[in-house]
């Protein structure tokens, strides 16, 4: 290793090269190697004579000229002697998205030269993989790291056995020992023990985002907190506060919410969660670890469930999310459904600014007429340009927009809202939307024809009495979260707060169309909720009992649907899939797609030409019963026979008109019953055919009339 750092070297646009001793045209690939090339030598020992670049792979698919970014030797005479390698790095600009196609490309450079380790890499991700020597090609295993200089033979054996989830379950288990910390000392029950870490979790997230100003020390920190109590002694109650303020137009957290925790017992936590740093911790490794941890924690000490990740993978596909879209979850629980759109849009936005970069670069280097020093420096500009798209603190960039103005989600629960939001910032942001409040009510962002998306597993038998009123506590707002509001959404804004305060103290049910008295199920008001939260033309995926399909007594919950949106699809679970959340109840998957105003009119109005022929042919009768109804000597008997004939009469011109309306206003829909869907009765994970499902659907859709006599 070498006795000072390796550093950075550029001039003129040019970018030194250590390895090689010369200086390279400073494009944005070079400078990745090149800072990843630090990274070998001053973090993991290897000195320059271990390592060559650009180095040409004989053999490789695809290209008589394939080179490898960096290549790893165990010792500089194994180099010399032209041994096998022990590492194969592959470096990526930082706008581009590690994809399956990168490892396989790593894979097939480190099979070719019998590497046991290959790397991908970019500012944004580094991962790490093992070569399975004697599987097929796209096999690939991710592990935890890549060996250090002058690995033992058995630790590199070590190495190769340890998994990446290695580091999840560290997080994970970390999580955990702070929970129990809490419960011991505390005595509190789990979900209050849950309650207190979400409170240290969020003044975390606070304290790294605005309190970067000396990043040579750790600003969460045992350490910092006690030197900062010697000049303010409620630090941690300041920082607190600072924090609920942080956090207050999505109220989170109550006004007067307090940290239930003896000073000791937050330092205690404050100690072991200081060791990372949540915004430079890979999203993969905070964002799987925390839904472990809530899995075990909320699922076998709380007795909350979460949708299971196969079921909220497959709706999100179904709904095929798209950037600039609006998406929003009015029961949002722990957050899958907005995650997962989130993570989708994000890699979207990732692929297009690698392909303008791409596309851009193609016309730069054919153009004759610049040198390479030349071209380098228009790329490089280019590049800087494309970065600023992914910069989340950069106000209206495409990331930003994503994060700040694309994701909602409410829970009544405000653990659950908590939840929701930490579990978004665990994945990377875009929590910004995420508001504990009632569903069914209108919040800040959230109201009626403004989303392009919706998704939600509403809680199942539940009942919304008439007692559950409009309250005034849902109202409160401060004058600047107002302004601030209506200075985001404008006027739609102001007009669905007008109608949530005229319906102050008034049963919620009231606000609704649906009910048909002073109650109704939960999980039936939302399907009318999700509704109205769409645009025009919007899409929905919603889980529900499979009696809302087949029960006779819901039939006008199934024609108000049939009355506002196209049915797309329904995927029957399997009767076990929620068992492990102590719901019994089998379900069904249905996806809607709202008309727009002309489709909507074109139904209604069939739907009334029908009736209107189902009448004509009905006149005589219907004239009969009113001759008969409208004679007072008439004989009671007779009179009740003709207001049952009348009833009748009436329930064949429903049913009727429906059912011929449909005939003419046909379309296909997509059905299908799932047997195994990736969770077992006890939640274990199992086999999943809904991906198999996913690629019949859009099979389906591309041509429908080809599908079903496949089908037949």
């Amino acid at each position: 290793m070498t006795n000072s750092p390796l550093t950075i070297q550029e001039k003129d646009n040019k970018i030194w090269s250590h390895v090689r001793s010369k200086w390279l045209v400073r494009t944005p690939e070079e400078i990745v190697r090149q800072n990843y090339l630090l990274v070998l030598v001053n973090d993991y020992g290897y000195t320059l004579g271990q390592i060559d670049e650009e180095l040409e792979i004989t053999g490789a698919r695809g290209t008589g000229k394939a080179r490898a970014d960096l290549v790893v030797w165990k010792t500089e005479e194994e180099k010399q002697r032209q041994k096998s390698p022990l590492i194969i790095v592959e470096c990526k600009s930082d706008n581009v998205t590690i994809t399956s196609w990168d490892y396989s490309q790593g894979e097939n450079y480190a099979k070719i030269v019998n590497a046991p380790f290959f790397v991908t890499h970019n500012s944004k991700e580094t991962k790490y993989w093992k070569v399975k020597k004697d599987r097929m090609p796209g096999y690939t295993e991710e592990i935890e790291d890549a060996p250090r200089a002058n690995a033992s033979d058995k630790q590199i054996e070590e190495l190769l056995a340890r998994l990446k989830v290695f580091k999840e379950n560290e997080f994970a288990d970390l999580l955990h020992s702070c929970h129990n910390i809490i419960r011991n000392r505390e005595k509190l029950d789990p979900a209050a023990a849950f309650d207190e870490i979400a409170k240290i979790l969020f003044m975390k997230v606070y304290a790294e985002r605005h309190l970067k100003a000396d990043m040579k020390n750790n600003i969460f920190s045992l350490d910092w907190v006690e030197s900062a109590e010697k000049y303010t002694p409620n630090y941690l109650t300041v920082i607190f506060d600072q924090t609920k303020k942080e956090f207050g137009k999505d109220r989170i957290f109550a006004k007067d919410e307090k940290i239930n925790l003896r000073a000791n017992t937050i330092k205690a936590i404050i100690e072991k969660l200081e060791k990372y740093n949540l915004s430079g911790t890979s999203t993969d490794i905070k964002g799987v670890a925390f839904e472990k941890f809530l899995g075990k924690t909320f699922r076998g000490e709380i007795g909350q469930f979460f949708t299971p990740r196969p079921i909220v993978e497959f709706m999100v596909k179904m709904i095929e999310p798209k950037e600039g879209e609006v998406v929003c979850d009015p029961a949002s629980g722990s957050g899958g459904f907005l995650i997962r759109f989130f993570e989708i849009v994000r890699e979207q936005i990732y692929e297009a600014v690698d392909k303008e970069y791409q596309k851009n670069k193609a016309v730069i280097e054919k153009d004759s007429k610049l040198s390479e020093d030349e071209k380098a420096e228009k790329l490089t500009e280019i590049y800087e340009e494309l970065q600023k798209e992914l910069d989340k603190e950069l106000a209206n960039s495409r990331i930003w927009k994503l994060a700040n103005r694309c994701v909602y989600g409410t829970d009544a629960n405000d653990r659950m809202a908590r939840t929701s939001k930490m579990n978004m910032i665990m994945h990377g942001d875009g929590h910004g939307g995420i508001h504990h409040h009632d569903g069914f009510l209108n919040v800040n962002g959230i109201f009626e024809e403004r989303f392009d998306v919706v998704l939600a597993n509403p809680p199942f038998g539940q009942m919304v009495e008439k007692d559950d009123t409009v309250v005034e506590a849902q109202l409160e707002l401060d004058d600047d979260v107002v302004n601030y509001y209506r200075q985001v959404y404008g006027d739609a804004y102001d007009i669905s707060q007008a109608k949530i305060k005229a319906a102050k103290g008034k049963p919620i049910a009231s606000l609704f169309e649906l009910p048909k008295g002073d109650s109704i199920k939960t999980e039936l008001l939302f399907i009318e909720r999700c509704l109205s939260l769409l645009k025009d033309g919007g899409r929905m995926g919603i889980v529900l009992p499979e009696g809302v399909y087949n029960n006779p007594s819901l039939a006008y919950v199934r024609q108000f649907a049939e009355d506002r949106a196209y049915i797309s699809a329904i995927v029957s679970l399997p009767q076990d899939t929620f068992v492990s959340a102590k719901a019994s109840v089998k379900t069904s998957l249905l996806f809607m797609q709202k008309f727009t105003a002309q489709e909507s009119k074109n139904w209604i109005g069939l739907l009334d030409f029908k009736r209107e022929e189902i009448l004509k042919n009905q006149q005589k009768e219907r004239a009969e019963i009113s001759t008969i109804l409208n004679n007072r000597k008439a004989d009671k008997d007779k009179k009740k026979i003709a207001k049952a004939k009348l009833k009748e009469l009436d329930e064949f011109v429903e049913t009727e008109s429906r059912k011929l309306a449909r005939i003419d206003f046909d379309y296909p829909i997509f059905m299908c019953e799932a047997e195994k869907v990736g969770i077992s009765s006890t939640g274990e994970e199992d086999i999943n055919e809904l991906p198999d499902v996913y690629e019949q659907y859009k099979k389906f859709k591309s041509d429908p009339e080809a599908f079903a006599d496949k089908t037949k």
